[in-house]
């Protein structure tokens, strides 16, 4: 029985002919307009270096609009020295997973191998080897060592 009808005459060839056609490179020129059927990428200007992009040159970086983020100094911080509880679960979650994939434990264990409650100890002792990245409002950001935090 077939899925495609009739009674299992077996007409159906899989969509397969044999006057199937190997596509030829395209031998179409790279400088052509589509839009506007012109040749080169200025036509106006008949192809004049000069009458191009004036402000970016070949091997010169151009600029897309990227806002560059600025570290701000240690001496002049302005956020809170406290770790916030979004901040605490974040660290203690991804110290946890460290410790769970075996990373290397900085504290000496009691016993402990659940590794939120090694991540915890880690935190108490100020041991946690990350760094918390707070951003402002004007695009710079603050990088705070988990050691530097009061954590209470």
């Amino acid at each position: 029985m077939s899925d495609y009808g009739g009674g299992g005459d077996d007409d159906y060839d899989g969509g397969l002919n044999d006057t199937y056609e190997e596509l030829a490179p395209e031998d179409a020129d790279p400088e052509y307009d589509l839009l506007n059927g012109e040749q080169g990428e200025n036509a106006e200007g008949g192809g004049d270096a000069s009458a191009m992009d004036v402000d970016h040159q070949p091997g010169q970086r151009q600029d897309l609009g990227v806002v560059e983020q600025q570290r701000q100094p240690n001496k002049e911080r302005i956020t809170t020295p406290y770790l916030t509880k979004y901040e605490r679960a974040r660290i203690l979650g991804t110290r946890a997973l460290q410790i769970s994939m075996n990373a290397p434990v900085l504290v000496p264990l009691d016993g402990e191998s659940d590794p939120l409650q090694i991540a915890m100890k880690e935190l108490a002792q100020r041991k946690i080897p990350l760094v918390i990245r707070r951003y402002l409002p004007d695009g710079s950001f603050e990088d705070w060592s988990v050691s530097e935090l009061i954590t209470e």
